[in-house]
């Protein structure tokens, strides 16, 4: 590891001359690595440390969501084949049935102030200091106040643990359009000293909690009955059914959700990591469930509804560095945080409505190994028209595997 010392300081060929070196990487590979695209090498080298090329993924749209009567194309970056088809599919038949109602929370923020070492008395001592917190916290978030955020209120609790007591000060920032963790950390680390002076105790983590409980989203759709069927609905049920009471299938059917939320939020340049922590996190609060719910209403449609708290932004972080972010929202037409929100909550319902479809009905092989087919074909090196004679050839076998594409390219050209 010697010739990776000073690493960070060095320059992106520079990096890569030492992989070359000590990796094996070759030329070829390097140039793959410097592949930028839209995104700068230069932009990419400030984003992260020790940055040595930049990765890729499949950007798609999805056209025709209706959500609270706009119309709406949706941009996804995902490589998993069957969830933008997944995705459109639902749209479609959603909006045949009048769309997606959705709403969403202010976009509230919350962040934690830890103190140890605390007196007796602490909880009555932050009471009666509360005033004098509240009016600096709301000066230290001051700057949200011109977009109509701001400070909102603080509260505070004790808990038992065994390093000893420790007093948890809690408060909430309107963030507005942004994801807001830079304006609630700055708050907080302003704000420490004053609760260790009133207080008593030291201060030790001071940053915000991702399980943004006060800023939820939900959407709703109902699927006819004489749309999609009475025996496709019931199918739906008994699957939803089993992720309601198997934790097993509820992990991999809260997953199925996130395919679809994530794949928007990494297109519009989102911290996809903090809201994958803040959804399973709230989804595990009551004992682990799943994040939305089926059922049938008095006329025998199937009515789809979902909550989860989801912490995007329009405009900061890397919404700002990535053009194809920028891009992506401009395709989208959202106006706000909320709105963004809204249409990644009723992407979420989209996309597990299309995977329960296909699992309680014709399976997920048939179409998710069948999309997944023209990958397995390109993995075998198949080129050009030949992907589709692979991915025909596979389907007429019902053999889906990197292996079966590997045999009937070697079929087709006669080796």
């Amino acid at each position: 590891m010697s010739a990776f010392s000073g690493f960070y300081k060095k320059t992106i060929q520079e990096r890569l001359e030492i992989l070359k070196t000590e990796r094996g990487i070759s030329d070829e590979e390097a140039k793959v690595l410097l592949d930028s695209g839209a995104l700068e090498l230069e932009t990419a080298n400030r984003m992260i440390e020790n940055m040595v090329g930049v990765n890729h993924l499949p950007l798609g749209v999805v056209p025709g969501f209706v959500i609270n009567g706009k119309k709406y194309v949706v941009p996804m970056c995902i490589e998993e084949p069957s969830v933008v088809a997944g995705a459109a599919k639902a749209a479609k038949l959603a909006a045949q049935c009048g769309g997606f109602a959705a709403d969403a929370d202010e976009p509230v923020m919350t962040g934690q102030v830890q103190l140890v070492k605390v007196p007796e008395d602490a909880i009555e001592k932050f009471d009666s200091n509360k005033g004098k917190i509240a009016a600096k916290a709301k000066e230290l978030a001051s700057g949200m106040e011109r977009y109509g955020g701001g400070y909102r209120e603080c509260e505070a609790h004790l808990i038992e643990t065994s390093r000893g007591k420790m007093l948890v000060a809690v408060f909430y920032v309107d963030v507005r359009d942004a994801m807001g963790a830079n304006t609630l950390n700055t708050l907080l680390e302003g704000i420490a000293p004053m609760l260790e002076e009133k207080i008593g105790g030291e201060a030790r983590l001071r940053i915000l909690t991702n399980l943004a409980v006060r800023r939820k989203a939900r959407a709703k759709c109902i699927w006819k009955k004489e749309l999609i069927g009475g025996d496709a609905i019931e199918k739906i049920l008994d699957g939803y059914e089993l992720a309601a009471n198997d934790i097993y299938r509820c992990c991999t059917h809260n997953k199925g959700i996130m395919n679809g939320v994530d794949a928007v939020a990494v297109a519009t340049g989102n911290d996809w990591r903090a809201v994958e922590a803040s959804v399973h996190a709230y989804a595990a609060m009551d004992g682990y469930k799943p994040l939305n719910k089926f059922y049938k209403n008095d006329e025998g449609d199937l009515v789809g509804e979902i909550e989860l708290p989801l912490t995007v932004g329009t405009i900061g972080g890397a919404i700002g560095t990535n053009p194809v972010a920028r891009i992506a929202l401009k395709v989208l037409g959202v106006k706000s945080a909320q709105e963004l929100s809204m249409v990644m909550a009723a992407v979420g319902l989209a996309q597990n409505f299309a995977a329960l479809h296909a699992l309680s009905t014709v399976g997920i092989q048939k179409g998710h190994m069948k999309l997944h087919a023209s990958n397995l074909a390109v993995i075998a090196g198949a080129k050009g028209e030949e992907v589709e004679r692979v991915v025909e050839r596979m389907a007429e076998q019902k053999k889906y595997s990197a292996e079966a594409a590997k045999e009937i390219l070697k079929e087709m050209r006669g080796g």
